[in-house]
């Protein structure tokens, strides 16, 4: 799982500082990546660059919600970071007990060194019990962030702000929903998430409830531009193929607009008649010059030039996998009645399975790496064989002074030879920080 970058320790200049860099292009000039870590679930840091000016604190600890055990692993990433060891294990039965919290997810540090899990319902799968979990420096249960009463019906992922003094979190669905696989019918019921939810920043009172409608079905990944000062942010909605853009009004409330649209593909030979691309994951890059977003279904990565805020231009697209790709029975149909598929490289040999789904950049912008792993149910529905052959792990060369993407011929890494089986990759983590943990005050 090679790729280049460094360990905390070789950082320059900053032996009398806490974890990560003081500003994220800082972070840019760091040195190369040199070992990535690669999960299967949602992982986070015990202390990232919101920690940078307290000497004591330590990126030392991977932090692992599991979301269907409830389980939070802590695995130990110092004592030899190419064999990271369990450090603990904070069990279901202690968040429920204190918290009525389950199914955890994303995982951030804050500045005080306490960590923050959102979790996606209570333990029976339902929405309504969702909210956010806090763990001590000693991976402890605290409690609940929000305040009693303030909790969203829907969770999945979160960004804050601090000098905005704001916290957003996004909506996937109820667990009892999800967990089994996708079903259409399961939105017309309610059961996935259309919201936004503003909360005040540190104080955990929810604010404001930004309805994104039809054009924000199912908002997943959600990101804060990295500068501090910044108060826009966006966030990729699955089902409607859309990228949103949030923002702070004069008048100091929240707002939203559309600001990249992916339209659905008429396709033959699928179960719909129309596939959504399905943004799954997206990034930015540590200078806010670019924005990257996979389409699951379709195979497609893409690259926008954000840095007119309010006109994002694509400047980069590679087909990587998908539903449609080449030698697939489903085929997208175009208005003349000719039937398109698009050219799918094969890496060292080997035709690439399933779709892109988690990316990683890396600190200098130049390297983008991609897994292909959603979630178990939803990669048996829609990627049968991704299940049986397993995962793997590309590199796409980035331009970042015209803009473009290019897939690196050299570079595959296979999991299906796992000693346990097939093995199926989601989360990828730096041991000195990325774009996607680091959060600056």
């Amino acid at each position: 799982m090679a790729a280049d970058v460094v360990s905390l320790n070789n950082r320059h200049g900053c032996c009398n500082k806490g974890p990560g860099y003081a500003t994220p292009l800082e972070a840019m000039a760091g040195p190369r990546e040199s070992l990535i870590y690669v999960t299967c679930v949602y992982t986070g840091w015990n202390a990232c660059s919101s920690c940078h000016g307290e000497p004591s604190a330590n990126r030392r600890f991977l932090i692992l919600p599991s979301l269907i055990s409830g389980r939070i692993y802590v695995v130990d990433t110092q004592k030899d970071p190419k064999a990271p060891s369990l450090h603990k294990v904070v069990e279901p039965a202690d968040i429920v007990q204190k918290t009525g919290l389950a199914y955890p997810h994303t995982a951030h540090c804050l500045a005080s060194g306490d960590i923050m899990v959102s979790c996606l319902g209570d333990k029976d799968g339902n929405a309504e019990g969702s909210g956010f979990l806090l763990l001590d420096s000693e991976f402890n249960v605290k409690g609940r962030w929000e305040k009693p009463g303030h909790s969203p019906p829907f969770g999945y992922d979160f960004w804050y702000q601090p000098r905005h003094n704001t916290m957003i979190s996004s909506s996937w669905g109820a667990p009892a929903a999800f967990t089994k696989g996708f079903n259409l019918q399961h939105v017309s019921d309610g059961l996935y998430g259309r919201h936004l939810y503003v909360y005040s920043w540190p104080n955990g009172e929810l604010k404001q409830t930004l309805d994104l409608g039809n054009t924000g079905l199912i908002p997943l990944e959600i990101r804060f531009l990295h500068d501090p000062s910044k108060d826009t942010g966006f966030v990729g909605c699955a089902l409607t193929g859309n990228m949103v853009r949030f923002f702070k009004t004069p008048g100091g409330s929240w707002s939203h607009e559309l600001a990249i649209s992916v339209k659905p593909l008429k396709v033959k030979n699928w179960i719909l008649p129309e596939m959504p691309g399905l943004i799954t994951d997206f990034l930015i890059s540590l200078d806010d010059r670019f924005l990257y977003f996979v389409n699951w279904l379709h195979g497609d990565v893409r690259q926008y030039n954000i840095e007119d805020i309010k006109n994002p231009v694509l400047t980069g697209q590679v087909w990587v996998g998908g539903v449609i790709q080449k030698g697939s029975p489903i085929a997208v149909e175009k208005e003349d009645g000719e039937t398109w598929q698009p050219d799918v490289p094969e890496i060292q040999g080997n035709r690439l399975r399933g779709g892109p789904q988690m990316i990683q950049l890396s600190l200098d912008g130049k390297r983008l790496y991609v897994t292909n792993s959603l979630f178990s149910a939803w990669d048996r529905q829609f990627y049968p064989e991704l299940v049986e052959k397993g995962s793997h792990m590309l590199q796409i060369d980035v331009d970042t002074v015209r803009g473009g993407l290019k897939v690196n011929p050299n570079f595959f890494v296979d999991f299906a030879g796992e000693p346990d089986g097939p093995s199926l990759a989601h989360e990828m983590r730096y041991p000195g920080g990325d774009c996607t943990s680091d959060i600056w005050i």
